[in-house]
């Protein structure tokens, strides 16, 4: 038995809410059962979801802002379109507001056929002219296996970050200040702190690839930790803005009105647009480290009442993973990566390891929070410059 599962066999807790349990390390239970997560979204995530009047009225002055800032410019606003639910449906509603925005859709090199025709079906839909960012394949592959060979939970960080790094680097070319996100509350709302660090965080990248990758990155774009929060921010000006978080953003809504405007068609899974994220997290994370993401997926989704405990349970008795299917999202993802099935069975049995054991950014994110900090107590008022 691998150590995590005696640690779940032999401390195994679930929280009474939601179905968080103690594959995070660090839940926390009250008395009468209910997590840490489930509070904080009581307590603090809630207040920044306006799902009413209120956020009618916020997003009307910020569509309004969007047009005024904009106006002269050929685009007013920038949006990644990945082909995935949130961000294909984020796309419409822009559409609708009448917004001009910039469409980037970066390709890492594992979009799926479904995430092509999706992506091209919005793209028709709402007459859009789509920027596609190609990232080199042989540079890419390096820094995946890198990440393979470091051992630590989150695989997919070569594909965000690059993603959301190309984001701000085409704002910034096309003189673009507000980035729009389909990051959003009502299902993202939950997750594991303790599971893995920030996609953001190019020092740890760096440092992952620098012991394990075995070429240079001459084209991979980066963000650095100034520019993510210090020059995009305040000297670029550049503002990041989750739309849905101003609206009842129901994801089973928005898939059947999807469906019926677009002819967009569902994936099954979250974030399965990406080939390699479906194995990652159907497969290599459960595997190897007991990280099950229909966990914090579902339990957004019940806190914020779209669907019942006994609907997500239901839905976690379901299998990951079809085994003629899980053969064959195996054999192909080896061959795209040039390794074989012992190589890949390798990386998942090898000892597990820790983002933190690597060099990263959290020292540098603890001194810019205590100068936040400072900053608010002198001038009496919350300085945030991201949604």
């Amino acid at each position: 038995m691998r150590p995590m599962e005696e640690m779940r066999e032999n401390n195994y807790r679930i929280c009474t809410r939601c179905i968080m349990d103690t594959s995070d390390p660090e839940i926390m239970f009250d008395g009468k059962g209910v997590c840490n997560h489930c509070r904080e979204f009581d307590e603090i995530t809630r207040k920044s979801w306006f799902a009413g009047e209120e956020g009618k009225k916020r997003l009307s002055l910020i569509i309004n802002a969007i047009k005024s800032d904009g106006n002269g410019n050929e685009y007013d606003c920038i949006i990644g379109l990945s082909g995935g639910i949130d961000s294909s449906y984020m796309a419409v509603k822009v559409h609708e507001w009448g917004l001009r925005p910039l469409v980037v859709h970066v390709d890492a090199g594992w979009n799926s056929e479904l995430a092509v025709s999706n992506i091209e079906k919005i793209v028709k839909y709402c007459d859009y002219h789509l920027h596609t960012h190609v990232v080199n394949w042989e540079e890419m592959r390096d820094l995946q296996l890198a990440y393979l060979r470091s051992g630590i939970a989150n695989q997919d960080v070569p594909q965000d970050h690059v993603f959301f790094a190309s984001m701000y680097q085409f704002a910034v070319k096309h003189g673009i200040r507000y980035i729009l996100s389909g990051g959003n509350i009502a299902s993202e709302s939950i997750f594991p702190k303790a599971w893995h660090g920030s996609a953001m965080d190019a020092i740890n990248l760096k440092a992952i690839h620098r012991k394990y990758g075995e070429r240079p990155l001459n084209t991979y774009t980066t963000i650095s930790f100034f520019e993510y929060y210090i020059w995009y921010p305040f000297f670029k000006k550049l503002r990041t803005v989750r739309p849905l978080n101003y609206m009842n953003y129901n994801k089973m809504d928005a898939i059947d009105e999807l469906t019926r405007a677009v002819g967009w068609r569902a994936y099954g899974r979250k974030h399965c647009e990406s080939l390699f994220t479906k194995l990652f997290q159907n497969y290599y994370l459960p595997v190897k480290f007991g990280y099950d993401k229909r966990r914090p997926h579902l339990s957004s989704l019940i806190v914020a009442g779209q669907i019942t405990r006994e609907e997500a349970l239901h839905q976690l008795d379901e299998p990951l993973y079809d085994k003629q299917e899980l053969e064959d999202d195996i054999n192909y993802f080896c061959k795209k990566m040039r390794i074989s099935k012992k190589q890949f069975n390798d990386f998942i049995s090898a000892p597990p390891h820790h983002y933190r054991d690597f060099k990263n950014w959290e020292r540098n994110h603890r001194w810019i929070k205590k100068i936040q900090t400072i900053a608010e107590r002198s001038l009496g008022r919350n300085l945030k410059v991201y949604s």
